[in-house]
């Protein structure tokens, strides 16, 4: 679940903190590096879990509504969103289980939030069209409500983000990419797989975390070598207002330039030009732009780097080519 993108977020995060703090040992800022990575998947979890949660919250309500209808007479509410067939599968979900006993991970203490969900959710016009359909629902109506309830009612929530960030300082930035695969893995639950749907791993392969601590040692042993890099080339620049994280933010993508021979030049401009745009100042990007460009045509002239600028045909990040990102095309309405 982990991708390059992600760790390029928190390997900008934890080389500027670095250079902040003024307590410069490798070590533990590499562990602080994984365990920051480690708690992105945390929230993957968490959020999976969320779904469990107010799914648990809605049959408690319906219990108690129940109860008083059969005490006055009245007509039952129904059952059909507590029974929902996608959910009571993720529920069952052995590596979800395995991660909520391991962690001793609950939303008991948030209950208000989940009850807040809740309420939205039977607020919402397409909680209602649901529980208005006569029909039999089929596990891909289902599955497709809570794919729907996530996008509409959980992504882009503000109290939720702000609810992450009061938990731990390693979420104020991982939620808009963990929705995104809390998505996909719901798109992908198959029926036949039971509780023993896989989830998304930590890391895709051990290539991925070898790319964040590669990245980051990369960056922190030749900051030297690469700062001259920026100033020879920055003639046509006016290096000395450059903000600090836009140096940072360079010397993070030189890095990856020179040490991984298999990223085309071309794709690391683009990453770092869009971390720029959310981490630094407003005309960063277009800066930082025409100087990793300027840099990229310098290493190549000199024989620092083997590489071509443009991308051999066909070349896709870790993580997006095996899992594409939802679009109208492929089925995100």
């Amino acid at each position: 679940m982990i991708n390059r993108e992600l760790i390029r977020i928190k390997v900008v995060q934890l080389t500027y903190s670095y250079y902040q703090n003024g307590n410069r040992n490798m070590e533990n800022a590499e562990k602080e590096l994984l365990f920051s990575l480690s708690k992105a998947y945390d929230m993957y979890n968490m959020l999976l879990s969320l779904i469990v949660s107010i799914t648990k919250e809605a049959r408690r309500q319906n219990e108690i509504a129940t109860a008083r209808a059969k005490r006055e007479g009245a007509e039952e509410p129904s059952q059909k969103f507590c029974n929902n067939k996608f959910e009571i599968q993720l529920e069952d979900n052995k590596m979800l289980q395995e991660f909520v006993e391991n962690k001793k991970t609950t939303w008991a203490d948030d209950i208000e939030t989940v009850r807040k969900l809740l309420s939205q959710i039977e607020q919402s016009i397409i909680y209602k069209e649901y529980m208005a359909n006569p029909e039999e629902e089929t596990y891909e109506v289902d599955r497709e409500l809570w794919r729907k309830i996530y996008r509409t009612l959980i992504m882009d929530n503000s109290e939720l983000d702000a609810l992450f960030e009061e938990k731990s300082i390693y979420w104020n930035d991982d939620k808009d990419i963990v929705d995104s695969f809390v998505l996909k893995t719901i798109k992908r639950f198959d029926p036949k797989n039971g509780k023993n749907q896989e989830l998304l791993p930590e890391y895709k392969d051990a290539d991925d975390k070898d790319f964040a601590r590669k990245l980051f040692r990369a960056t922190i042993l030749n900051a030297d070598q690469y700062q001259r890099y920026m100033s020879e080339t920055s003639r046509n620049w006016d290096f000395s207002r450059l903000a600090y994280m836009d140096v940072v933010i360079m010397q993070i993508a030189i890095a990856e330039m020179a040490t991984f021979p298999n990223i085309p030049i071309s794709v690391t401009i683009n990453e770092y030009v869009e971390l720029a745009k959310a981490y630094s100042t407003q005309r960063s990007s277009g800066y930082i732009n025409g100087m990793l460009d300027a840099i990229a045509h310098y290493l190549i002239e000199t024989g620092k780097v083997m590489k071509a600028i443009r991308p051999a045909k066909g070349y896709a990040e870790p993580n997006d080519e095996e899992m594409p990102e939802e679009t109208e095309e492929n089925g995100m309405e």
